[in-house]
């Protein structure tokens, strides 16, 4: 087992190298860039006394983007290795403390979500495969594929139309309110978890129908093995029989998501944040990416692949930790 996790995180350290450079490449190669839009501002501004080309050059020393992709690759790779990551066009500070200082509402909102997707899809999926072709069965397929076909704009939209303008129970945007500064401390708290309802709903109503789905298909598959015709026909309850047999084997798939699951934390988020403009790490990247911040949206990207990686990894031991019966060789 020791030997199969460095294996793999030996393997996951190539891929990420290779997956960072074609990201830098990428990077170094887009149409517009902040250095650009810079030096058009300062080239068109009063009394300007360069040309466009030559604040682009400029510039371009300035931050480095005068050198080959090969060399400006590999001197990217060694600040970054040492945890320097550059500073960030966009917000003139270091992109490790711009990040540092929006993680925590991503995390938040994540985690939020996370907690309510299995609580609610796992139980939902187990029901509608113990009462299959049932009304409860059809009712929560139907919730399943709403929650797949909305898309996470379509569906934020509505919500903010229904219960932020309609009703008036949330504010549209933000994350405090405008009396926040003069609130006690636990009225603060609640101003802040009152304005994550909408962007923590909207996250979850997209995330679960996969999972009631997924959960769905495969509690059938395992209510139908021949275990649990064994387990019934030797009179344990049907509590036990679905609680302790079943659910235990159907969560043998459930773990290979936890893949997609970090990653999915702060890349799904993106949308959702802007929507909702929630100073996190899916919003301050979209900032930064539609203002061709290139330093913090190639960090954004790397650490994305980061967690991608990890999150494989992490579901492989823990695949082989739910089901006993797997041993890696």
């Amino acid at each position: 087992m020791r030997k199969y996790i460095i294996r793999r995180f030996l393997i996951a350290v190539m891929i990420l190298f290779f997956i960072s450079f074609i990201i830098y490449c990428l990077m170094r190669n887009l149409p517009m860039s902040y250095i650009e839009i810079q030096a058009r501002e300062r080239a068109m501004a009063p009394g300007a006394s360069r040309s466009f080309e030559e604040w682009v050059a400029q510039l371009g020393a300035v931050y480095g983007m005068d050198k080959g992709i090969i060399a400006g690759f590999f001197s990217w790779l060694g600040n970054a290795v040492r945890g320097n990551f550059g500073d960030s066009w966009l917000f003139n500070m270091p992109v490790w403390d711009k990040f540092t200082s929006v993680i925590g509402d991503s995390l938040y909102l994540g985690f939020c979500t996370l907690v309510l997707e299995y609580c609610i899809a796992i139980p939902l999926g187990m029901l509608a495969a113990r009462k299959q072709y049932s009304k409860t069965d059809y009712a929560v397929t139907v919730v399943a594929l709403i929650g797949i076909s909305f898309p996470t704009f379509f569906l934020a939209t509505l919500l903010k139309l229904v219960f932020s303008i309609n009703l008036g129970w949330f504010d549209l945007y933000g994350k405090v309110g405008r009396n926040y500064l003069t609130m006690p401390p636990l009225e603060q708290m609640l101003d802040v978890a009152k304005h994550y309802v909408l962007p923590v709903a909207t996250l979850t109503l997209v995330s679960i129908g996969f999972l009631m789905r997924y959960t769905r298909t495969n509690m059938l598959e395992v209510l139908h093995s021949d275990y649990i015709r064994t387990a019934r026909a030797k009179g344990l309850p049907e509590n036990r029989v679905i609680n302790h047999h079943a659910f235990r084997n159907t969560l043998v798939p459930l773990v290979t998501m936890l893949a997609g699951t970090l990653p999915g934390l702060f890349g799904g988020a993106m949308v959702t944040e802007t929507l909702f403009q929630i100073p996190g790490v899916g919003y301050t990247a979209y900032q930064a990416t539609t203002q061709g911040d290139i330093p913090f949206t190639m960090f954004f990207l790397v650490f994305l692949s980061f967690l991608t990686l990890m999150g494989t990894l992490l579901s492989d031991i823990m695949y082989a930790v739910v089901d006993p019966r797997v041993r890696i060789a």
